[in-house]
């Protein structure tokens, strides 16, 4: 039986948004419906004092900019978004189209569309995310969409260089220095100088995630994202040092951070909070990580590995973190994660900057119905249909009138009917002005 060494004081984040950040966002999205870049251009002023003629990057300014950033940087922009697009590239090639013939005579198949158009949205604020840009659109180019719009807000009045030259490099069609609510509303609905998108990906502040949100339906979205999980399986094997440096990696997101330690050793987990306390007082981000552990940290001792992964499965978090003795175990024993990263080697900060999967990744427990942000999110699975032989059509027509017709589908019906008529001389009871059937 499992019992805690720390639990959470505060209540994990829902889906639910907060009523005062919805209005705000619906006022938003109607005032960009309805004036468009005036609407634009006036909420940038006023929440970011952004306020150029345009937007829009033009690729002489988008040089210019990459130009100032050290060539190590671009370097090394360059080797994450390879890594992030040879995963791509695997993942789009196990999607095959299918065709089949059922019967004969009868093909069905399906085939993988890319949308159209993505909106990218790659935040800034006190972390611009760099690699947002990578995970997002690198990943729709290789989907195969012809047309990503990015934006990224300014910070601190200035243009993201860094951020600019991961949306350059990574195939932007268009790149706009516009952020928030203003941001996404503009991609989904359009204004006068940025064309309507069909989704939007990307993760955001809890103002940028509810705008998905009231927008979801008018256009795709990737998923519904919340404050960034990290929860860690270690037995007495884990050192408990790492276990504290990576459950503080990602309780630096913000305050709202769940970290979580499962463990089968009482003396690990105690071990654990003792360097937390110790690493958190000379941390950088410590005003951000110290209250996300304080109020959502969790130590929780299970009586073994079993016990343990079924407690991760009920979290259902965004990135599981494996350390144990036998971390390839946890691919048998769970089943709801947005990631799993297996064995000391591997960090969720990997996973988040570089190594090349996506960090776009479902939290609130949306683990245990979806997973995240892939090449196949860009993609449309639509099916066809061709009947070539005759006879079969007949059949099919005639099952079509009787199935039809327990429902109380007559026109569905006739449409079979019709055809098991022209091609069968099946009778035709319900029409005297049919002349498709053979003489």
């Amino acid at each position: 039986m499992s019992h805690t060494l720390k639990t959470a004081t505060a209540t994990p984040a829902s889906f639910a948004g907060d009523d005062t950040v919805a209005g705000t966002v619906r006022g938003i999205i109607a005032d960009v419906r309805t004036r468009g870049d005036a609407a634009v251009r006036e909420l940038s002023a006023r929440f970011d004092r952004w306020e150029p003629e345009s937007t829009r990057l033009s690729p002489e300014q988008v040089e210019e900019i990459v130009a100032t950033l050290p060539q190590q940087v671009i370097d090394d922009i360059t080797t994450v978004q390879a890594n992030v697009r040879r995963f791509a590239e695997a993942q789009r090639a196990s999607m095959t189209d299918v065709e089949v013939e059922t019967e004969p005579g009868v093909f069905l198949g399906h085939r993988h569309l890319p949308v159209a158009a993505v909106g990218a949205y790659v935040p800034g604020g006190r972390y611009p995310l760099t690699a947002s840009a990578h995970m997002t659109i690198v990943t729709a180019k290789v989907a195969g969409v012809p047309r990503v719009v990015a934006c990224t807000p300014p910070i601190r009045g200035e243009v993201p260089a860094a951020t600019i030259a991961a949306m350059h490099l990574a195939g932007a069609d268009e790149i706009h220095v516009l952020g928030g609510v203003q941001a996404v509303a503009a991609m989904a609905v359009g204004t006068e100088s940025i064309a309507r998108v069909d989704m939007l990906a990307g993760p955001g502040n809890a103002y940028v995630a509810e705008a998905k949100r009231q927008l979801f339906g008018e256009v795709g979205i990737d998923l519904f994202a919340g404050p960034t999980e990290i929860l860690v399986v270690a037995d007495d094997s884990a050192d408990p040092f790492v276990v504290a440096v990576d459950l503080l990696s990602q309780a630096e997101h913000g305050p709202d951070s769940p970290a979580v330690l499962v463990t089968t050793s009482e003396e690990l987990g105690r071990r654990v909070l003792e360097h937390v306390e110790q690493i958190l007082p000379g941390m950088p981000t410590g005003d951000i990580a110290g209250p996300a552990w304080r109020d959502h940290g969790q130590v929780i001792v299970a009586d073994d590995l079993d016990e343990a992964y079924r407690i991760a499965d009920g979290f259902a978090f965004e990135h599981v973190q494996v350390l144990t003795a036998e971390p390839r175990l946890a691919l048998e024993k769970m089943n709801a994660y947005g990631a799993l990263f297996l064995g000391e080697g591997t960090c969720v900060s990997y996973g988040d900057k570089v190594i090349g999967t996506n960090h776009v990744l479902p939290t609130r427990g949306a683990a245990r119905y979806t997973g995240g942000l892939w090449v196949g999110k860009y993609l449309r699975t639509v099916t066809y249909q061709e009947v070539r032989d005759q006879d079969a059509s007949a059949r099919l027509g005639t099952l079509c009138g009787r199935a039809a017709r327990v429902e109380l589908f007559e026109g569905h019906a006739r449409s079979g009917d019709v055809r098991a008529a022209k091609y069968a001389g099946a009778p035709l009871t319900w029409s005297d002005h049919f002349q498709g059937a053979p003489a």
